[in-house]
């Protein structure tokens, strides 16, 4: 055991989590012959095999498992050193993984690229966008350290802080622009067209229209909002989007845009991150910057 490294266990949880030697090599920016030799080193030195090995994927052994869960601890253990480093410096420097949910991201980083060039120049950003669900796994096993999505998240050993409110508009074909808006319960009537499960802007869209997720639809899901309006613009049906998406996906689509009468529904935007994390401090700051570029957004 005296040769394992840190090295190894990254190899290691990256080989676990993509399940392929050439997808895990090059998420780790290495050649696949070498990850395979750091791998066959770490399962010499502990004396059996971590990993079935198939045609197409590996999957992990018993053993795997176990020492899996284990090196996931190590790893954020020693990544919250290098954030203790950090904490102590007082701005926030360095590499941040910022986790995005992508009814949020292509509408809100880029004035918030522009905030963060003035206010934390030293800062490296790494974005990774996808699903809410997905995100909080990463954040629980320190892939990412913070991540900006929709509240409440109300998962134990992460903290929230709410960044801004947002309402929800009605997107409809641009020929039914003089028809009434219609309220939740009319929507069920009509062919909503969603986001695929996953997302939780369909949830909340569902919840609106007091629609459960199983409840049988005769719709079309999409995957993502520029795929939704596009179908509207088209005439298969109606849409609800968030009001920071309408200036970058509406003007090329035949749609019109309408405001729910009140109370409108919407959805809070906010912040998560560890608990655990030294950078907690950095984060709230950080915070303040995000809700600067959604105003200057806004």
């Amino acid at each position: 055991m005296k040769n394992l490294t840190l090295r190894q266990l990254r190899y290691f949880e990256a080989l676990s989590r993509h399940g392929h030697f050439g997808r895990a090599a090059a998420a780790c920016s290495i050649s696949q012959p070498a990850l395979s030799v750091q791998i066959r080193d770490l399962e010499t030195d502990l004396g059996a095999p971590l990993f079935e090995r198939g045609a197409r994927q590996v999957r992990l052994t018993a053993l795997g498992e176990a020492c899996l869960e284990r090196a996931i601890k190590i790893l954020r253990a020693v990544d919250e050193l290098e954030d203790l480093a950090r904490a102590a410096q007082g701005d926030l420097v360095g590499r941040l993984r910022l986790g995005v949910i992508p009814t949020v991201a292509p509408y809100l980083l880029p004035a918030l690229f522009a905030e963060l060039a003035q206010s934390h120049a030293g800062l490296d950003l790494h974005i990774r966008e996808t699903m809410t669900p997905r995100l909080l796994g990463e954040l629980h096993e320190g892939r990412i350290d913070c991540a900006i999505l929709a509240l409440p998240v109300g998962e134990p050993g992460l903290d929230e802080v709410a960044l801004f409110d947002e309402a929800f508009v009605f997107v409809r074909p641009e020929a039914e622009t003089d028809h009434p808006v219609p309220d939740g319960e009319a929507l069920q009537k009509m062919r909503l067209l969603l986001l695929e499960e996953g997302h939780c802007f369909r949830d909340q869209a569902l919840s609106f229209c007091k629609l459960n997720a199983t409840t049988p639809r005769d719709g079309l899901d999409g995957s993502s909002l520029t795929t939704l309006v596009q179908m509207v613009g088209a005439g298969l049906g109606v849409t609800l989007i968030p009001e920071m998406a309408v200036p970058v996906e509406t003007p090329s689509a035949r749609v019109a845009v309408a405001r729910f009468a009140a109370p409108e529904p919407a959805r809070t935007i906010g912040m998560v991150w560890r608990r655990s994390s030294p950078l907690s401090d950095q984060f709230q700051r950080l915070a303040d910057t995000v809700r600067r570029a959604a105003a200057a957004r806004a």
